[in-house]
């Protein structure tokens, strides 16, 4: 919780640097690569990126998810079970606007879909040195870098299932509770080695209107209740404290009409065991939901991380806007329960930059600047300095 200053942080996700993206797109697209030398531009990449957000003024840092394809779909290298290919499924606000999906993929702009490889057999743990490889990579960054405090990512239980579809268990809930207790081993390992976990979770709001457009709201309630209780359960063994969870209803440049309200989901995602709830505060679709918690009442171990910055978006926010962004939500619900984010990661696919990478620092050096303002308004002159 903040003290005496507003804390920022973001979502996860960073621009991976070129000599970085090249080796990885590379070995996506089945082509040999020098395992020595990807493992080298990773470790010197981590130690980067991290640095550079410590001397952006970032307070709670990541390893940018530099290793991974995108922050649901890796985990196909980590857990037995996966292979072959699902197909997707169009995201429902761009089924609206099929002229406007289709100019997408003629630009080449992100159209997300719910698909990747299946669910084949039995998920257990299959290899964990991708993941050993991150530990190890992001401790030593943090070391050198100092920073006030830093998480990893990794994927629910329910967003697994969203991208990757089951046709194996016998039913949904079988699979999303199996999965949930694979990922319980990295989670923990995650925090052992001394570093917040964030759990990713679209699949509490974006899973409504990609994977689940045939229900109505009430049977995608039931479904945030099954995936909040497999959470809850892969989680037994982390303190509250020690967890983060990331709602987000998609991290591309659509229409979003089709995006479930805050207000209809609230109550039930903050049955989640996270301490602190990253969410979207920036985009003209849920700006406004600030005043949700005005009805909500956010229970008394929740932090509210609301995005101030917008993550589809190549305009810079004004500092004064972040600091009005943040002093709403801190008017609700106290100053000491509000952290500056990011309303997503801004490269949460390798090689699909929605935001230009030099951008994306000059916004975060704008979330800095704002979370200060805010600062001062909030505890006046003994705001501390940030860092």
């Amino acid at each position: 919780m903040s003290t005496n200053r507003i804390l920022t942080t973001h979502v996860g996700s960073l621009p991976r640097q070129p000599d970085l993206l090249a080796l990885m797109q590379k070995k996506s697209r089945g082509e040999a690569v020098d395992a020595a030398q990807l493992a080298s531009v990773l470790k010197a990449s981590v130690a980067d990126i991290v640095k550079r957000q410590v001397e952006a003024g970032i307070d709670l840092v990541s390893d940018g998810e530099l290793s991974k394809p995108s922050y649901a779909t890796y985990i196909a290298d980590r857990l037995t079970g996966f292979g072959g290919e699902s197909k997707g499924d169009v995201p429902a606000d761009l089924r609206d606007f099929k002229d406007y999906s289709r100019h997408l993929v003629e630009i080449g702009g992100v159209v997300p879909r719910g698909g990747h490889t299946c669910c084949q057999g039995e998920v257990t743990v299959k290899d964990l040195s991708g993941l050993d490889e991150d530990l190890t990579n992001f401790s030593a960054a943090v070391t050198a870098a100092k920073p006030v405090g830093a998480f990893m990512n990794a994927a629910s239980p329910g967003v697994v299932a969203v991208f990757q579809k089951n046709a194996y268990y016998p039913s949904e809930d079988a699979y999303v509770e199996a999965v949930g207790e694979a990922l319980r081993i990295e989670y923990e390992a995650i925090v052992a080695a001394g570093f917040q976990l964030q759990v990713d979770s679209p699949d509490l709001a974006m899973g409504r209107h990609i994977a689940f457009q045939d229900l109505d709201d009430a049977g995608f309630l039931k479904v945030i209740d099954r995936n909040v209780q497999a959470l809850n359960n892969a989680l037994r063994n982390i303190p509250a404290d020690k967890v983060r969870m990331h709602l987000c209803w998609g991290n591309y440049a659509g229409p979003h009409h089709r995006d479930i309200p805050l207000k209809a989901i609230a109550e039930r995602v903050l049955r989640a065991k996270p301490r602190h709830i990253l969410l979207e505060g920036a985009n003209p679709r849920h700006e406004h939901e600030w005043a949700v918690f005005k009805d909500v009442a956010l229970p008394d171990d929740k932090v509210l991380v609301p995005g101030v910055i917008d993550s589809t978006s190549n305009y810079i926010e004004h500092p004064e806007l972040v600091a009005q962004r943040l002093t709403r939500y801190a008017d609700v619900v106290g100053r000491e329960r509000v952290m500056a984010g990011s309303d997503c990661g801004f490269s949460t696919f390798s090689g699909y930059p929605t935001v230009h990478p030099d951008i994306v620092w000059a916004k975060l050096a704008s979330m800095v600047e704002g979370a200060q303002i805010a600062s001062r308004s909030l505890w006046g002159a003994s705001a501390a300095a940030s860092g």
